[in-house]
């Protein structure tokens, strides 16, 4: 198993944080079918907790990082 290093910087911690919100909002309240909600949900779930972790596993994957 990859180690679980900080591969992300600040900026792009708070920006993943709001974005997963906004996504788990609009799966709440568009009428959208139960597919895409659901689409909505784990994309906004992912993107909140790889920004509150601070470490994303495509990142490691490929070698990268934005944090300083």
């Amino acid at each position: 198993m990859a180690e679980m290093k900080m591969n992300q910087s600040t900026f792009e911690r708070f920006v993943r944080i709001i974005v997963g919100g906004i996504l788990l909002i609009l799966a709440t309240y568009l009428p959208v079918g139960p597919a895409l909600s659901w689409i909505l949900v784990i994309a906004g779930l992912v993107l909140m907790l790889t920004g509150l972790a601070g470490w994303c596993p495509i990142y490691s994957a490929l070698n990268l990082s934005t944090k300083k």
